[in-house]
């Protein structure tokens, strides 16, 4: 997808589509609750009042991801102008750009649209507009995401392919900065999407590394693959475990990247669960939806995408991703409930059901980043679905022994549009 910034009157960029948006406010009594951004009334003004009229009639309420066509008969330019809700004025945030952004794109797609100019800047939006412009382009990418490698059809060619950012400092090194690196999250965010996405028989534990490996190579970052040989000489215990039951052999990945000095600390340690297929093991799990269970990596799919987005942002920092990754499989040689494991550290683990596997290969890849002496460690992890039963689908449970790092980790969290909710340690 092509990315661009023009500072044309919005009259005058040609496209198929202009997204403007509008908020939803009790205050505003005239237009039935609706507030239209600046881009929105310019509009509105070349229309004679036809988006005003639109929403004091109460067919456009502006919650959040609302949408309303308008085709412009050749007053402007563009084909269309797509108004797209922000939803209610007291809520309103960077997240609530990208979301918009998302669903607006994503509709567009499927009608055909190729060519999309996004004009979603509001002069009272509580986000810097470098920030909103990086929002815009990350929904825009994460909207018209499709995993579409195995279709035999492709929607007739349907996609957008080029995205018009409309912005009165478009010339600014600022703004082209923010699209870039909103484009960079975004296709790193994908990548992660596109590993969770593949089937198990082609995504191997083999095949990740592999990928990971290509990844490396194209970005820049340095990467080791150890083998199971180097796993028993380690004393990787519990990653070996829950391998046996498996014809495929399990892999361990390192991707290292070095922003900072090298005579600085070593950096932090990401942890990425890599458990390309849970069966359960012997424990073996119900069949229903068992096929969601080639996503049992997603943890690792995460972290090796966001080795993606570091190298290419190059921020000043030391990082290392750790990978564990193997199949959970049922099998004569698979490890049994009862059997005690002695992982990288020394510890022994007693096994009750083998799918708890999750813990079993973090706590080898923990104790080489305790090794290694990485500070802090963050793992991701499809670690239990009990979490989904205390906190539902919207936040991931996040568990941590240091409350500034959780704070940090949150803080962020909410400007990328991920929840996280503390859970407690005690």
């Amino acid at each position: 997808m092509d990315l661009q910034i023009t500072d044309k009157a919005l009259k005058e960029v040609a496209c198929d589509a202009l997204v403007v948006g509008a908020i939803r406010s009790k205050a505003e009594q005239n237009t039935n609750g609706v507030v239209l951004s600046k881009a929105a009334k310019e509009v509105d003004a070349v229309l004679g009042g036809l988006l005003s009229e639109i929403c004091s009639g109460g067919e456009f309420r502006g919650s959040l991801g609302e949408m309303t066509t308008i085709y412009t008969m050749g007053k402007l330019t563009a084909k269309r102008v797509i108004v797209v809700g922000l939803g209610p004025q007291d809520t309103l945030n960077v997240q609530s750009l990208r979301r918009a952004s998302a669903i607006a794109t994503r509709n567009l797609q499927q009608t055909g649209a190729q060519q999309v100019a996004l004009a979603l800047f509001l002069d009272d939006v509580p986000v810097e507009e470098e920030l909103a412009a990086q929002a815009q382009v990350e929904g825009a990418l994460l909207g018209t995401y499709a995993f579409k490698k195995y279709l035999h059809s492709d929607d007739n060619g349907r996609g957008i392919t080029q995205v018009w950012l409309v912005a009165a400092k478009a010339s600014t090194a600022s703004l082209e900065q923010a699209m870039h690196k909103g484009s960079v999250l975004a296709e790193a965010t994908n990548f992660a999407r596109d590993l969770v996405n593949e089937p198990p028989n082609v995504l191997t534990p083999t095949e990740l590394a592999n990928r990971a490996s290509a990844m490396a190579k194209q970005f820049g970052l340095a990467c080791e693959i150890l083998e199971r040989a180097q796993m028993q000489e380690l004393g990787m215990g519990g990653l070996l475990g829950v391998s046996q039951g498996s014809a495929e052999p399990p892999k361990f990945i390192i991707l290292r990247y070095q922003g900072a000095s090298k005579s600085a600390d070593k950096g932090m340690a990401l942890v990425g669960k890599g458990i390309t297929f849970d069966s359960g093991g012997i424990s073996l799990k119900p069949a229903e939806r068992m096929d969601e269970m080639k996503g049992d990596m997603a943890g690792a799919a995460a972290v090796i995408g966001a080795m993606q987005a570091i190298a290419s942002l190059k921020p000043a920092v030391n990082v290392t991703a750790l990978v564990p990754t193997t199949e959970n499989m049922p099998s004569g040689t698979a490890y049994h409930p009862g059997d005690i494991l002695r992982i990288m550290n020394g510890k022994t683990i007693e096994i009750v059901n083998t799918d708890a596997e999750g813990r079993l290969v973090l706590a080898d890849a923990l104790s080489y980043a305790s090794r290694e002496g990485l500070s802090p460690m963050i793992d991701v992890a499809t670690l239990t679905g009990a979490v989904v039963v205390a906190l539902g689908n919207t936040s991931a449970g996040l568990f941590s022994n240091d409350t500034e790092l959780s704070d940090e980790i949150i803080a962020a969290g909410t400007v990328a549009g991920e929840k996280f909710w503390p859970m407690p340690m005690d």
